[in-house]
């Protein structure tokens, strides 16, 4: 369990190509305020894409809509 004054907050990983969201990690947001991006293996497209920070409560594999 997360102690009182923790930084690190979980994040969930959102591919720029399919907008499927099958990542999750952590990361300090003290050190790192702006938006994390990450190359990771996409099984949907089978190679490798980037990935980039979202919340991680919005629910089932579910993207943001985008305006």
């Amino acid at each position: 369990m997360a102690k009182k004054g923790d930084k690190r907050k979980i994040i969930g990983m959102i591919a720029e190509e399919t907008g499927e969201r099958i990542y999750y990690t952590t990361k300090n947001t003290m050190n790192s305020p702006e938006k994390l991006a990450l190359k990771k293996y996409s099984p949907k497209l089978r190679k490798h894409i980037v990935f980039t920070e979202t919340k991680k409560s919005l629910g089932r594999n579910e993207a943001p809509k985008k305006k």
